[in-house]
């Protein structure tokens, strides 16, 4: 592959998004077997396609039963889904563990700023608990890039990480709590503060540990025992390189590299109008040496502005993954 490609996919805007995904599908068509070969199931033609919404999306469960790497490239690091169904874990092979670190550090830095001027506490249980967590390999370098001493994973350490808060929040520090959540409710019940620095984010669901609720009942209850006007979240999963970001309500907006789409939910290549319920497709180019076209198992809506919700998980999919929650 050209370098400057890779270059290219977190340059890209939206004059020249287009292009870039051309470039990404016709190598990823030619040199990712997996997918070259669903095409030719489905009886595809790469050079007939001449729109956008013609590109197949690969199903997400092809994961977790084929090796999605591109030819000639070998995994730098796996990173593993959870199964809460026992049904199997996706598997995503990072063939250049620097692009995923280039992807989320530059969407950090678009949405928040700088990791430097924050202090990054994580309460990921459920995560830290397992193997080849994409979503920790994500919060550990956010970690190391802050440069603080205080910053960290908080297991255990209730105590400690309020007292961090607190001491954070006398001294008017920026500070990132990214949690599950259910540790974040629970937390929450046990040390209910008043936060006017912290950013409190929630990435996923309650991954069998409580009782599902809505987004509103969850944002609700968070604000209350946190004393914050928003609850942040963070959509993004294992076969993905990019996460979506809300900073209120659950309205998602993307980085320059990855858009969403929504098909019908009965029909896998036609597409739902903007604002109406369908399952949602991505394009990840930062996906590069894996596959980019990415048909999911989330039902959401998606808005002109390029912003979408997540409305749940499609009845026939398990519950796993970062923010597979219901409104």
């Amino acid at each position: 592959m050209d370098l400057g490609l890779i270059d290219k996919v977190f340059t890209t805007k939206n004059e020249n998004f287009e292009e870039t995904v051309w470039q990404v599908f016709k190598f990823q068509e030619t040199n990712v077997v997996t997918y070259k070969n669903y095409l030719q199931y489905l009886g595809v033609n790469p050079s007939n396609i001449r729109h956008l919404s013609e590109i197949p999306f690969l199903p997400i469960s092809f994961f977790k039963t084929q090796d999605i790497i591109a030819n000639g490239h070998k995994s730098q690091q796996t990173f593993l889904s959870s199964s809460t169904t026992g049904k199997g874990q996706s598997q995503h092979f990072a063939a250049d563990i620097g692009v995923y670190e280039k992807s989320f550090t530059k969407a950090f830095h678009h949405f928040y700023g700088n990791p430097n001027k924050y202090c990054v506490l994580a309460l990921l249980p459920s995560y830290l608990e397992r193997k080849g967590s994409s979503l920790v390999y994500m919060a550990d370098s956010l970690i190391k890039q802050s440069h603080h001493a205080d910053s960290g994973f908080y297991l255990d350490e209730w105590d400690k990480l309020a007292q961090v808060i607190q001491k954070n929040e006398a001294n008017g520090q920026k500070t990132l709590l990214l949690g599950v959540s259910f540790a974040l409710l629970d937390f929450a019940a046990s040390f209910p503060m008043q936060l006017k620095h912290t950013v409190v984010m929630e990435t996923g669901g309650m991954k069998g540990r409580r009782k599902e609720l809505t987004r509103f009942e969850l944002h609700t209850a968070l604000k209350q025992g946190f004393g914050v006007d928003s609850v942040h979240s963070e959509y993004g999963m294992t076969e993905l390189f990019s996460q979506a970001y809300a900073k209120q309500e659950g309205r998602f907006n993307c980085p320059y590299w990855m858009r969403v789409f929504t098909r019908t939910a009965d029909d896998p290549f036609s597409y739902a109008d903007y604002g109406k319920t369908g399952a949602l497709n991505i394009i990840d180019l930062a996906n590069i040496y894996s596959c980019s076209f990415i048909e999911t198992e989330d039902l959401g809506r998606t808005y002109a502005d390029g912003s979408f919700v997540v409305l749940g998980r499609m009845d026939f999919s398990e519950v796993r993954g970062c923010n597979t929650m219901v409104i």
